[in-house]
């Protein structure tokens, strides 16, 4: 049987043999250039990469502090600064990469900051894997300046896991001067209360920047943004005066005490404040420091007091009374009164009036101050001696609408507008025209029934004696860069005439009278021509029977150069109608005032 032949089948045909050898020789080229590039850029590019890349990787980031701005008294002396600090950062992870990293770091700090190796060695490995530890906090400049100017040298900068964090702190030189007027700041940058809390704005600054990163050389280098610092305020207050003032107010509480007494100093040419103290004051690098509020409260009060009691408490012991509280002026206001029926041409200055002891009103008896009675009384008497009665008859001639117009264009019952925060508000206090009834009259007259603040009263009783104009009452004079440059002055603001210079004359002369033969002769000063009024207001309710008296006075009588109102909320240990002790303050203040201001005597 023969065998069957196949026929050898031909798969693959020349054809698609170089086909298929072509891409084959392509796919190997194609690899081959690949490789090439992947040599390429690992092997001859790979440093200029590496450094690209970590170039714009940013290492560290840290913030800058800006300066709060100075507070500054009229004379330059510093009244609130802020000061730099300095915290120890370390970081254990870095510290600990090598022994000599350990080393380097563990030399440095020993050598420039006295600090004990032992010590820091247990810490660093207590917190090995840290990048940030706080090791020492709030230090001044001068206990890390050697390790700060090592850090920076050649050597220095082989040592890792060593920097610095800095903060600034509110300082006080003073502690507790004006701090009603000044105030303090919270949590850092927040002002509170005072000059601090008015312009914090203009204290307040821009924090910086510092990026701390490798650049194309693998080099550690820094980008800074710089902190925009705070402006400087040059204020008004003389720190003299501002001692005189607070000095005079702590021998008064020690040896009488009250409720709370304030003094208030201006040039009335200006409206400066160049004095502003209470007797509740308290530390204002501490101001939560409840030490403080025994200056209004016994320890047994604070100690049964919750916490949102001693907010309370706290708030109030801050809150500045001459500003924000209000009370009725009493006898100080007689002046005003005068005033009125003089510049209106209803009083001549020639009046002469009788004082029984009272005056019926209506269904009212309303007493003098005097209850046995003057007598007889010229019109500048009526103030010298301080006559409810005369000062009720005067009110009547001049009527509702005369009395009203003249308590407005003396500005009360309106913000006085001072730049210190927390003014307080009067004008529902006050009665207008159409509103107020012949008894209101009466008692308005001699400065009851309506009520007032201490910066209004003395920005009103300046004009009053200054030739009748009306300045508006300001804290600070002055705006300044952190390099002392002057970037803006704050001009005396004119707001009004309220009186002639002929009436204002006379009402000095009334006023001089008073000290000289009066109700405030305690305040007379060797050498100088004093005028002033003495002011009793019985607080409501009235059958509390409880007082507030005052004295605002001023010198020279002839051209006025200060003016001093004291005020005494309540008086404990002696009578509650003592004025004299009102007068006394103010007598040994203006005295010294007139002394630091080196304004010339007046008199033999």
């Amino acid at each position: 049987m023969k065998k069957k032949k196949y026929k050898k089948i031909k798969r693959i045909n020349n054809a698609m043999r170089v086909r298929t050898l072509s891409v084959s020789a392509l796919i190997a080229i194609l690899f081959i250039c690949l490789m090439g590039r992947l040599v390429y850029f690992s092997v001859a590019k790979n440093k200029t990469y590496e450094k690209k890349v970590l170039a714009q990787q940013n290492y560290q980031s840290q913030t800058l502090p800006y300066k709060r701005g100075d507070i500054l008294d009229r004379n330059g002396n510093t009244l609130a600064t802020s000061q730099k600090l300095y915290s120890l950062v370390l970081e254990p992870k870095n510290i600990l990469r090598t022994e000599q990293t350990q080393k380097n770091a563990l030399n440095a700090l020993t050598k420039y900051m006295d600090l004990d190796r032992d010590d820091l060695l247990s810490y660093i490995k207590d917190n090995k894997d840290s990048y940030y530890s706080v090791y020492k906090k709030d230090m001044k400049y001068s206990e890390v300046a050697d390790l700060k100017e090592f850090l920076k040298s050649k050597n220095g900068k082989k040592v890792v896991g060593i920097t610095f964090s800095e903060k600034y702190v509110r300082r006080y030189p003073n502690k507790s001067l004006a701090s009603h007027l000044l105030g303090f700041v919270s949590d850092g940058s927040i002002g509170t209360t005072g000059i601090e809390q008015y312009y914090n704005s203009t204290l307040s600054g821009v924090d910086g920047r510092k990026y701390t990163y490798l650049n194309e050389e693998l080099e550690q280098d820094d980008s800074i943004v710089d902190p925009e610092n705070g402006k400087t305020l040059v204020s008004t207050i003389d720190i003299n005066i501002q001692k005189i003032a607070e000095d005079r107010l702590e021998k008064f509480e020690k040896k009488y005490g009250s409720k709370g007494s304030s003094i208030l100093v201006m040039d009335p040419n200006n409206g400066e404040v160049l004095g502003m103290a209470n007797s509740n004051k308290y530390d204002l690098e501490h101001p939560r420091d409840e030490k403080g509020l025994l200056s209004k409260y016994s320890q047994s009060q604070i100690n049964s007091m919750s916490e949102k009691q001693k907010v309370k408490a706290f708030n109030e012991l801050w809150k500045n009374p001459i500003v924000s509280n209000s009370f009725e002026p009493g006898s100080t206001y007689k002046p005003f009164t005068v005033a009125g029926g003089l510049e209106d041409g209803i009083l001549k200055g020639n009046e002469h009036y009788y004082c029984s002891g009272y005056k019926q009103v209506g269904k009212y008896k309303i007493h003098c101050s005097h209850r046995e009675g003057h007598g007889n009384l010229s019109l500048s008497d009526s103030i010298a001696y301080s006559c409810n009665v005369a000062l009720m008859d005067i009110a009547f001639k001049e009527g509702k609408d005369v009395f009203a117009k003249y308590q407005k264009d003396f500005n009360f019952g309106v913000k006085t507008g001072i730049d210190l925060p927390g003014e307080a508000e009067t004008a529902g206090l006050l009665h207008g025209a159409d509103q107020m009834t012949n008894v209101d009259l009466a008692t308005s007259s001699f400065g009851q029934s309506f009520n007032c603040s201490m910066i209004q009263m003395a920005s009103s009783f300046s004009s009053l004696v200054n030739g009748g104009s009306y300045y508006k009452p300001h804290v600070v004079t002055q705006t300044r860069d952190d390099k002392g440059n002057v970037v803006s002055n704050k001009e005396s603001e004119l707001v009004k005439q309220t009186i002639s210079a002929d009436t204002s004359k006379k009402l000095r002369t009334y006023m001089e009278e008073t000290v000289e033969k009066g109700t405030g002769k305690k305040a007379q000063i060797k050498g100088y021509s004093v005028g002033g009024k003495t002011g009793t207001a019985q607080k409501i309710p009235r059958s509390a029977g409880t007082y507030i008296v005052s004295f605002c006075g001023f010198a020279p009588v002839e051209n006025p150069k200060v003016v001093v109102y004291v005020v005494i909320d309540e008086i404990q240990k002696d009578s509650q109608l003592n004025t004299g002790l009102a007068v006394e303050m103010a007598r040994d203040v203006l005295k010294e005032s007139l002394k630091d201001m080196n304004v010339q005597k007046t008199k033999k």
